[in-house]
């Protein structure tokens, strides 16, 4: 669901590959270096048997650890769901009756998502073969990110006000889920290593940006005459959203959390997902440095390549559908 609505509001407006290391004996005068890796080279994460589909959803700034899902289809009994989480490159599949829904993992290899029990959503953890249910303070609650200290951050939807509250589960006090005192409308969809929050605000017609720092402050993050502002991701210093103008125009954006400026960031550029500490940001096919967009390597006739998470070593994941057929990938040194 977390996916759907980051999308959806863009719309309206690690694991680094584990090189295997062969060591081979060769004296100084016979031995040739190894050539470089291709810079963002595609390859495909290992991959579970007998599945429909498989995508990689997340990515932990370090790149160790690498989280999505997998579908298997049966012709005489429902679907099935997996967890898929990369370790170093080594895979581990673990069946999910309430959904692959996949949002977030972190340095830890605690990985969040959205699920659906009883006939209302439940977000989760997972941790060493553990899933842990989350509190919920009502029926549609969902997870957006994860920080390194275990804290996670999301939303409610509220039936009274028709709006949206945002959320967070401090790592402090495990157990417990709390309301941020953020601005009406609030949904918390990035959380950045130092506790900094970072969200949208859906108002009656326009959206707004906003951060809350360490100390509890509330800082807006928006453009000059911007109509409408979504802030969609954040890690280290940075945060990626879109803005827009009463005149059609609009464009991506990279926000520095502490001082506020903003940079323009490649136009052709429209769904940003991610952003890493080195504020290079990743969404669809390209990875987004600044002002010039780098196209991601591997699509072309009948294949459609996507990226969903960047690590701070420029390790990319995703997915690549081949006429039909959709497998997780990822592109190292973007």
């Amino acid at each position: 669901m977390h996916r759907l609505v980051r999308r959806a509001l863009a719309a309206g407006a690690a694991v680094g590959l584990l090189a295997t290391a062969a060591v081979v004996a060769a004296s100084p005068a016979t031995a040739f270096p190894r050539p470089p890796a291709p810079s963002c080279a595609i390859e495909t994460l290992p991959q579970p048997p007998n599945m429909y589909r498989t995508e990689a959803y997340a990515i932990d700034p370090t790149g160790r650890y690498v989280a999505g899902g997998a579908l298997r289809v049966h012709e005489e009994s429902p679907t099935e769901a997996f967890l898929l989480l990369w370790d170093r490159g080594r895979l581990t599949t673990v069946p999910w009756p309430n959904g692959d829904g996949v949002v977030d993992v972190n340095a830890r290899g605690v990985v969040i998502g959205n699920g659906n029990a009883d006939g209302r959503t439940q977000p989760w953890s997972y941790r060493n073969g553990v899933f842990t249910l989350l509190p919920t303070p009502s029926d549609q609650v969902y997870v957006s990110a994860i920080n390194a200290a275990g804290d996670v951050v999301g939303y409610r939807f509220d039936d009274a006000t028709g709006g949206f509250v945002a959320l967070r589960w401090p790592a402090s006090r495990p157990g417990t889920v709390e309301e941020l005192d953020a601005p009406a409308g609030a949904l918390a969809l990035g959380v950045t290593r130092d506790g900094s929050i970072v969200g949208t605000a859906s108002g009656p017609e326009y959206f707004t940006g906003w951060v809350r720092h360490p100390d509890g402050r509330y800082s807006e993050l928006t453009v000059p005459a911007a109509q409408s502002t979504q802030v969609l991701a954040a890690e280290g210093r940075w945060a990626v959203g879109r803005v827009s103008f009463s005149d059609g125009d609009q464009f991506p954006v990279r926000w520095n959390l502490r001082t506020g400026v903003y940079t323009q960031l490649d136009r052709q550029v429209y769904g940003i997902e991610d952003v890493n500490a080195r504020g290079v940001a990743v969404g669809g096919e390209w990875v987004v440095p600044g002002p010039t967009a780098r196209q991601l390597p591997g699509g072309g006739d009948r294949v459609t390549i996507s990226g969903r998470a960047i690590a701070d070593d420029g390790t990319v994941v995703g997915f690549r559908n081949t006429a039909g057929k959709v497998t997780a990938v990822r592109w190292t040194a973007c």
